[in-house]
């Protein structure tokens, strides 16, 4: 008798447990989601709604006024292009740099783990210690570089900068995913008289598609979210998604036209949004691969 009366007294007081638990994490969902509801429901308000004081109410009138201008013909710095010419620009610059960071990290990780030499580790090391080097420390270097190939100011440039970047991180998830990667694969690829390109394209990298999801979202995330890199390489036609948002939050011809504002900044934010929510349950599988296999 007293045994099920414990068992009753547990099971309520872990239930208890749960709810607090459950609530708790409620309020911390809703106090991390507020600036987001700020942004959308001001994002589809007239200008005079938000200036009377009713920044947190629900909008009286619908309007996508804002986002039609922050989009087409909002003042960002002397023209009023509107963010659409500074979102190809990003597009330009993300898809070359994500694929090329993510196909050479690939080669890095199956060169330094299938094909070793002496100082791979050491070289492994260095690479890894550059993923931790700070951005404001390779401003100067990396503008020298660009100016002396002649890519100043231009979208490659962005491009090779972020591909230097990142391609200490692709390694690092490449090397670790391909480190317990059976090596009798490899030696018997060999035999049959396969070469380091074909045993790449044919056998490790149809095997590689968790990881590849993990870099393809890491390096795309930080190369959209960038603001650094492209305020101090881009050229007036190649500046970013981002460097334009603070030019449209700074420009002014009067009045400050806070919906618009919201609403290109959901602009910015949304190819980053919808690449978690459609692939965010493979980043996660891929990085939970990732470290079983390294």
């Amino acid at each position: 008798m007293m045994s099920v009366s414990t068992q009753d007294t547990a099971i309520r007081t872990g239930r208890v447990t749960r709810a607090l638990i459950y609530l708790v994490l409620l309020l911390f969902g809703l106090f991390y989601l507020l600036p987001l509801y700020v942004m959308v429901v001001n994002s589809v308000k007239p200008l005079d709604e938000i200036t009377g004081g009713g920044m947190m109410n629900l909008p009286r009138v619908f309007t996508l006024e804002p986002w039609a201008k922050a989009w087409s013909s909002a003042q960002i710095g002397v023209d009023p292009t509107g963010l659409q010419p500074y979102f190809w620009n990003s597009i330009k610059m993300v898809v070359p740099a994500v694929a090329i960071s993510t196909v050479l990290g690939a080669l890095n990780g199956y060169v330094l783990t299938k094909w070793r030499f002496r100082g791979d580790t050491i070289l492994f090391g260095l690479m890894l210690f550059a993923c931790f080097i700070p951005f404001q420390i390779v401003l100067i270097p990396m503008a020298r570089m660009l100016g002396l190939m002649g890519l100043a100011g231009t979208t490659w440039g962005l491009v090779l900068v972020h591909v230097v970047y990142g391609i200490g991180f692709t390694t690092l998830y490449f090397r670790n995913y391909y480190a317990v990667f059976p090596t009798e694969l490899i030696r018997a690829a060999q035999i049959d008289g396969a070469g380091f390109f074909q045993i790449f394209w044919r056998i490790l990298l149809p095997s590689s598609g968790p990881i590849a999801v993990v870099s393809i979202i890491w390096q795309f995330t930080n190369i959209w979210n960038d603001f650094l890199f492209g305020a101090s390489f881009a050229g007036a036609d190649s500046q970013p998604m981002t460097v334009a948002l603070n030019n449209l939050v700074q420009s002014s011809t009067g009045v400050k036209e806070y919906n618009v504002h919201f609403a290109g900044a959901i602009l910015a934010a949304l190819p980053t949004l919808l690449v978690y929510i459609v692939a965010g349950r493979y980043f996660v599988r891929g990085l939970m691969a990732g470290s079983v296999k390294g």
